[in-house]
């Protein structure tokens, strides 16, 4: 069993490119210390990021991206490749953790349940790193483990335009992509609630999961440069995000 916390240090970055957001991630992960963070976010322009094992040749449209000034970013994390825009999104840091992968995601997953609940849904965790409300799902999860650090980051969906995804994301012959299309709109739901409304909500899910005080703390200047540093040399870069 883990203990709960005494206090979580909640960081509101705002909307951000997609370069920024993952290098602050891996700058916040590697500096962590005993206090948890949980960081909410949202991302500007919109983005594509791709899991750490993928190929963004093989996955995204590159061209349409561009066109429609879309970011490209590499995750930290695995799973697949996924557009941010009408969303909430946060990263949550910890020392403290299940050990087992299942546990972890479904620990935390109960921190984002808690928000959402609070929003009057009956949002439920769906293994390995779902939430679902009435069987669809409203919310993916995903996580990397350094030492003895934790980070899991997941999306909530406020608004979705399936069309737009597939627009970016690559999904070969037509007829499979009108399937597939049909198919997502029955498999997913959104909030249809604002920003700041799920942004609050989630951020008191996690203080009354974790029986943890609250204090919200802006980033340091060190923080903040080094994300900005981190961003040009490595998230920016055709090394990290064209490697597979």
């Amino acid at each position: 069993m883990i203990p709960a916390f005494d206090k979580i240090r909640v960081i509101e970055t705002g909307p951000k490119p997609a370069s920024w957001n993952m290098a602050l991630d891996e700058i916040l992960l590697n500096k962590l210390g005993d206090t948890p963070i949980l960081r909410i976010y949202a991302w500007n322009p919109s983005a594509v990021s791709i899991g750490y094992f993928q190929s963004i040749q093989d996955e995204v449209n590159v061209e349409n991206c561009k066109q429609n000034r879309i970011d490209i970013v590499r995750r930290m994390t695995g799973g697949g490749a996924v557009f941010h825009e009408s969303e909430v999104t946060y990263s949550f840091l910890t020392k403290r953790f299940p050990k087992s992968i299942i546990e972890s995601y479904r620990w935390i997953c109960d921190g984002v349940i808690s928000g959402i609940n609070k929003l009057g849904y009956q949002a439920k965790f769906s293994p390995l790193n779902d939430i679902t409300i009435n069987g669809k799902k409203v919310s993916g999860n995903a996580q990397t483990r350094k030492k003895d650090s934790l980070l899991q980051h997941g999306t909530i969906l406020l608004d979705a335009d399936i069309e737009r995804m597939f627009s970016v994301l690559k999904i070969a012959p037509e007829k499979i992509k009108d399937k597939m299309i049909d198919d997502v709109r029955q498999r997913i739901t959104v909030l249809s609630k604002s920003f700041e409304e799920a942004a609050l909500a989630l951020e008191k899910g996690f203080g009354e999961k974790f029986q943890a005080k609250l204090t919200y703390d802006p980033l340091t200047f060190a923080e903040e440069s080094d994300a900005e540093k981190l961003a040009k040399e490595k998230y920016e870069s055709v090394k990290w995000n064209w490697k597979k």
